[in-house]
């Protein structure tokens, strides 16, 4: 049996504190930032419609109906209300269509300056580039009110939706009034409250006038943790009685400490603050964790999730935190102990910890209990190997094995676009580790396969993670060799590969050779283009932190062009939800799909039918069983138990 977590507890399906009022007629919920009002999607599982619904069926509600009136932005929390029965809609939608609702937000500026404290915004929305709206002002409007700070009844809503008339060849009109509530320095807090609800319509309006909200990307606002714009109260008439119902939230703790301007600790405030630090961060990854197919995912991404130095990782039925930078005291070193005490009151079973150096030189053996206890440092330890589920997919992984566990948990949705576009195709994983991108592909129909990484013991666990998918050990070979002269002698043999995998450590040291991702990535990526059929793609990654993304993606075409190779499409493909980058940093990892069209160099006229490729002399295949097409196998390693760790390096950040 494949070890789970309780869910329950951890990611409970709505936290009961979110619901603000309940009665027969009207559920009034605090959404939170970053989950979605109603996913369009029929398998997504983390927007408020489907929790709240889950919810309500788990306390034992026969009916679960919820009507929708209200939509708020992903990234926007707040007051958001809907019906419990359908004999309420009509009356509250008379009121959104009618703009009597009186919304009023909270939203952060930078650099008010000046201005008057109040006034009214007036412009036309109009679509624009890349799914953001523009605002035009309009002729004699758009201009600070000094008086126009009279409560007016009405207001359409600043979210989604609105009434039809105001549109014209000019765009949509939309109507704001902002308030002055608080400044400190260049800082400000404002009152918004909408007459119109257009999309976007506060934060396009507000960057119109100079003045985006804070940690807003689309709109040009200044780096923040999150979008600092809250849906403070609602106003309306109850549907049944008529009489007036206000429903409030307080703008978050993080408006406040934007304002102040003041650098906090987040381990200042000891094991229990950790712990709500922890859960708050766990709380985003509920899509992830309650989907079903996975048993493990990231927890918590250093200053991504406001825990800098800190990365905790969900395998099964236990956690793996890992501490980078300094020795405990040392500066930016996290607080060890308060870190791990506060892991273990999340509910895992035990709790694992890796020490992680800033210079990975330090590192000569990477299971010296200093770096890598064997055995969990808080409650039980694990099976020295077990199996956990990646999009439904099987996994062996060893937690007290060093410091990798055996699969990189940040190429989860890399390893599911392999399985979406293997089908028929014949796959080459380079620097492979374990096999999980071979897995993958198998699992989606490749027809052939070479994994090839330079352990001996990664690619006996390779070996073991394709057996257990019943993957074919004629038709899906793995191969113990160094990469480089693996791909030249691939070359000269005139082997092609419909989709290649290059996932190579940003600094790799073997017998022979060494390797740096910032001055070798390019000469590597030709090799590797020159074993792509016609009409081929390469996935490339590198988590090296000194590769931006532009010059990454520099190498890759620098690459093609030396391999002959006509690139016809070269796409970013984004990070996993459960790594967010730390505020105003670019992601750890780059990964960049490129399709290509015609080679420039054919294929070596008759070369055989590729069943691997060729044996390096001194690199042996492993083979699982007879009739794999090497001469010979390397020497068993300990299969369940005896292969060691993968000589790979760790890679910094996120694994």
């Amino acid at each position: 049996m494949i070890p789970r977590l309780d869910l329950s507890e951890l990611f409970p399906d709505f936290h009961p504190a979110w619901i603000l009022a309940e009665d027969e007629d009207l559920i009034v919920v605090d959404k939170p930032a970053g989950m979605s009002t109603h996913a369009p999607e029929a398998d997504r599982v983390d927007d408020v419609v489907t929790r709240l619904r889950a919810f309500l069926r788990g306390r034992g509600e026969a009916d679960d109906y919820l009507g929708i009136h209200q939509r708020l932005d992903r990234d926007t929390s707040g007051v958001l209300l809907f019906t419990r029965r359908r004999e309420a809609n009509a009356a509250v939608a008379r009121q959104f269509e009618g703009r009597t609702v009186q919304k009023t937000y909270v939203a952060a500026v930078s650099g008010f300056g000046d201005r008057a404290p109040r006034g009214t915004l007036r412009h036309r929305l109009v679509p624009a580039p890349g799914g953001a709206m523009r605002a035009i002002a309009e002729a004699g409007a758009g201009r600070e009110d000094r008086g126009a700070g009279g409560r007016k009844k009405g207001g359409g809503g600043a979210e989604r939706g609105g009434g039809r008339e105001d549109r014209g060849a000019g765009g949509a009109l939309a109507i704001t009034r902002y308030r002055l509530l608080e400044r400190r320095g260049d800082r400000a807090l404002l009152e918004l409250r909408p007459e119109t609800g257009r999309t976007h319509q506060l934060r396009v309006q507000l960057a119109a006038i100079g003045l985006p909200i804070v940690g807003d990307p689309l709109y040009g606002g200044v780096e923040a943790p999150r979008l600092l714009l809250h849906a403070a109260e609602l106003r309306l008439d109850h549907p049944a009685t008529g009489a007036a119902a206000a429903f409030r939230s307080p703008p978050p703790a993080a408006f406040e400490a934007w304002l102040a301007a003041a650098p906090a600790d987040p381990y200042a405030g000891g094991v229990e603050a950790v712990e709500r630090a922890l859960r708050e961060a766990a709380e985003r990854r509920y899509g992830v964790a309650r989907a079903g197919d996975t048993t493990a995912l990231r927890l918590v991404h250093g200053a991504g999730d406001g825990l800098p130095s800190v990365s905790v990782d969900l395998y099964g039925e236990h956690l793996v935190v890992s501490l980078f930078g300094g020795g405990e005291g040392e500066p930016g070193a996290p607080p060890r102990e308060v870190v791990l005490d506060a892991a273990h009151r999340l509910g895992a079973k035990g709790v694992y910890v890796k020490v992680r150096p800033k210079h990975a030189s330090v590192i000569v053996d990477a299971r010296r209990e200093e770096f890598a206890p064997r055995h969990a440092v808080r409650g039980e330890s694990a099976p020295e190997e077990f199996t956990v589920l990646e999009h439904g997919l099987p996994f062996k992984v060893r937690l007290g094995d060093g410091l990798s566990t055996g699969i990189f948990l940040d190429q989860r949705e890399n390893r599911r676009r392999v399985r979406e576009l293997a089908r028929g195709a014949r796959v080459l994983n380079l620097f492979a580790y374990t096999g999980a991108f071979t897995v993958a592909a198998v699992a989606g129909g490749a027809r052939e396969s070479v994994t090839v990484d330079v352990s001996r013991g990664a690619i006996a666990w390779a070996r073991d993670n394709l057996d257990a998918i019943g993957a074919d050990p004629a038709a899906h070979v793995v191969v113990e060799a160094d990469v480089f002269p693996w791909l030249k002698a691939a070359a000269q043999a005139g082997q092609r590969f419909d989709l290649i995998v290059l996932d190579p450590p940003s600094f790799a040291t073997t017998k022979k050779s060494r390797f740096s991702a910032a001055s070798d990535f390019g000469a590597l990526a030709a090799l590797a283009f020159r074993l792509l059929a016609p009409g081929g793609r390469l996935l490339a990654c590198t988590n090296h932190r000194g590769i931006a993304r532009p010059r990454f993606r520099r190498h890759l075409h620098e690459a093609a062009r030396e391999a002959g190779c006509d690139v016809v499409q070269m796409k970013d493909l984004p990070d996993p939800v459960d790594f967010p980058s730390e505020p105003g940093t670019e992601s750890h990892l780059k990964s960049v799909l490129a399709s290509v069209g015609a080679p420039g160099a054919p294929a070596v006229k008759g070369a055989p039918a590729m069943k691997g490729a060729p044996a390096m002399k001194g690199a042996p295949a492993v083979r699982a069983a007879k009739g794999a097409p090497f001469a010979r196998a390397a020497k068993p390693g300990g299969g369940r138990k005896g292969p060691t760790a993968p000589a790979r390096p760790p890679r910094r950040g996120a694994r």
